[in-house]
């Protein structure tokens, strides 16, 4: 091969030549090993190492791993013009290296391995989570007793983010579940001339329901994951051990103004929800079901109660609680490298739906009980 340092091969005579030149040490054995990936040798080829300067156990091992892959077997080869002490390193390598045995293949697990490995892994999950949000409820009432730890611009930075500039995709979404849920109830109400009983419908159900976990997995994935990934890349940066080293609380600078943050604006976001789901079941309501807005206003006076509405805020804080708990806890967490980060970032967009949807339903049979 013409132009390697490290080594050519000649062809004389219909004999094959390797001879190896230049240091092949461990510092260059990535350069050696990419220089190696093309070779190709027979059998019966010789080995000359009457330039080599100097050779490790390290590039030994390459070479011999490589001339195993191109020539089938080192015993065939000739070995040629090294010293003495070139002579030994090889000698030990190719000893070591006929006596290894191979690690042996990991046996594949059965059913009920793998379940019980998912259960641990489960509940090990759900044990961090739950440690996490006591030290997060104790950080809580820290900052409660002493104002002085609070952080009033952190406090706002994280408004800003999770409040006002989530306004727009929500107020979106929602008008068109708003929509899809008139358009399909309109449907079959038309069959019996129930036209006026889908503002009931869209009324209880976008308020009590779908406005408070629509709104809460569209801040899931946004607020949630930005949570992980900003978190994850400051533990990447070491930004989080120097907040430690500083002798400040990692949970009080970066943890308490993200989960307060969400706490106040998720029931805001599905207020905003709400209203604009109405507004989207009004605007499909007229040209469908003959249902004016004076009509539409005033059938939504009757039959939507106020404690629906509330109940739908109330769910709120507690979504924002376990959404924004997965997301730091995620983030605070993390492995030191860039996949780990995006995994716990799609990991908390996962889990933080799911949990939504178990508060969710763990809500309906609790007011289901007390017959709300």
């Amino acid at each position: 091969m013409p132009g390697t340092p490290w080594f050519s091969v000649d062809v004389a005579a219909g004999r094959t030549t390797l001879r190896l030149a230049g240091a092949w040490r461990l510092p260059q054995l990535a350069d050696i090993e990419a220089a190696l990936t093309g070779l190709a040798l027979p059998a019966d080829a010789t080995v000359d190492g009457s330039a080599l300067a100097a050779i490790d156990s390290a590039a030994a091992l390459v070479l011999l791993r490589a001339l195993q892959r191109t020539a089938g077997a080192v015993e065939g080869l000739s070995w040629a013009g090294f010293s003495e002490v070139h002579s030994r390193i090889l000698g030990q390598v190719r000893t070591h290296l006929a006596t290894a045995t191979p690690p042996p293949a990991p046996r594949p697990r059965g059913l009920l391995a793998q379940i019980g490995r998912q259960a641990f892994g489960l509940a090990a999950l759900l044990h961090g989570h739950v440690n996490f949000l006591g030290a997060t409820v104790l950080s809580l009432g820290e900052a409660a007793r002493q104002p002085r730890l609070a952080r009033p611009r952190e406090l706002t930075v994280q408004l800003e983010q999770t409040g006002l500039n989530a306004i727009p995709v929500v107020a979106l979404v929602t008008l068109l579940i708003g929509i899809v849920i008139a358009y399909l109830l309109g449907l079959q109400a038309e069959k019996y001339g129930a036209n006026i009983f889908v503002v009931d419908g869209v009324a209880i159900g976008a308020t009590r329901e779908f406005a408070p976990i629509i709104v809460a997995v569209i801040v899931a994935g946004r607020s949630g994951a930005a949570f992980t990934a900003q978190l994850g890349a400051m533990r990447l940066t070491e930004e989080i051990d120097a907040i430690r080293t500083l002798g400040l609380s990692p949970l009080q600078v970066l943890v308490v103004p993200r989960v307060l943050a969400l706490m106040i604006t998720l029931p805001l976001l599905v207020f905003v929800g709400d209203v604009m789901s109405l507004l989207g079941a009004m605007a499909i309501a007229g040209p469908m079901l003959d249902i004016g807005p004076a009509a539409f206003m005033a059938r939504l006076h009757e039959s939507l109660d106020p404690r629906h509405v509330f109940i739908g805020l109330v769910k709120a804080p507690v979504f924002a609680l376990s959404i924004a708990v997965i997301g730091t806890r995620m983030g605070m967490t993390v492995g030191r490298d860039t996949r780990a980060v995006g995994a716990a970032t799609t990991s908390t967009v996962v889990q933080s739906i799911v949990a939504v949807i178990l508060l969710d339903a763990g809500f309906a049979v609790v007011l289901q009980a007390m017959d709300l």
